[in-house]
């Protein structure tokens, strides 16, 4: 079965570019486009996407009010926001983590990239752009908004030892393969892990088991030395 992709986004030509792209492959289709957040929370309710490519800056309702929309409505459990943005490091990219967002792509990102993405989040695997995530992470998700904590910080207890060390090296930017790798587990188990982990803190997903663990302090931003 493909993998059912609604955009989001008040250029026309550019959601048509991305049309064209994402129809080309096999395994992808565009289901439906949406000019604002309105529109995109909408279409989503109608279509149940697997992924909603979301640009965050739109007039009207912007993607990030369509994101907490989309990510809060349990008859849309099953779609995942992948939000678009100028700038990797950008608040509003925080705030859609926050929101539920499962990850993100700069607007320019190569082709191969964007098709990725869109398998990654609809896969539930990881956050994108691993780097610019610690980054943003690191900057803005560290200490919660008010009201923002997802879950209070004595729900860790609910983790074994293994799952705690998983979701941190998960919450760093690490891969499946490279947690296995460390570890010395297979993948498999590594999956069965963050899964675990996953359902005992409520999580979404993978993207928000990684604020989870910066915001309770499971994880702390790395401090760059001095040289």
């Amino acid at each position: 079965m493909s993998i059912r992709v609604l955009l989001a986004d008040d250029q026309a030509l550019l959601r048509g570019t991305f049309r064209l792209l994402i129809d080309s492959c096999a395994d992808l289709e565009v289901v439906a486009e949406a000019a604002d957040g309105q529109e995109a929370v909408d279409l989503a309710r109608t279509h149940r996407p697997d992924v909603v490519l979301m640009d965050i800056r739109m007039p009207g309702t912007d993607g990030l009010a369509a994101t907490a929309a989309i990510c809060a409505d349990p008859e849309l459990s099953g779609t995942r926001v992948l939000v678009l943005t100028m700038y990797e490091t950008d608040e509003y990219v925080a705030q859609a983590l926050r929101l539920g967002a499962s990850g993100f792509l700069g607007k320019y990102v190569t082709t191969d990239t964007l098709l990725a993405g869109i398998r990654t989040v609809a896969a539930g695997e990881a956050l994108l752009s691993p780097g610019a995530t610690r980054a943003l992470i690191a900057r803005f998700l560290a200490g919660p908004a008010p009201g923002a904590l997802l879950v209070p910080a004595e729900r860790l207890d609910d983790l074994t030892p293994r799952e705690r060390e998983v979701t941190a090296l998960a919450a760093r930017g690490r891969s499946n393969d490279e947690i296995a790798g460390e570890l010395v587990l297979s993948v498999l188990t590594v999956r069965s892990h963050i899964q675990r982990a996953l359902t005992k803190l409520g999580a979404r997903d993978r993207a928000q088991l990684v604020v989870i663990a910066y915001q309770t302090g499971l994880v702390r931003p790395e401090t760059r030395r001095a040289v």
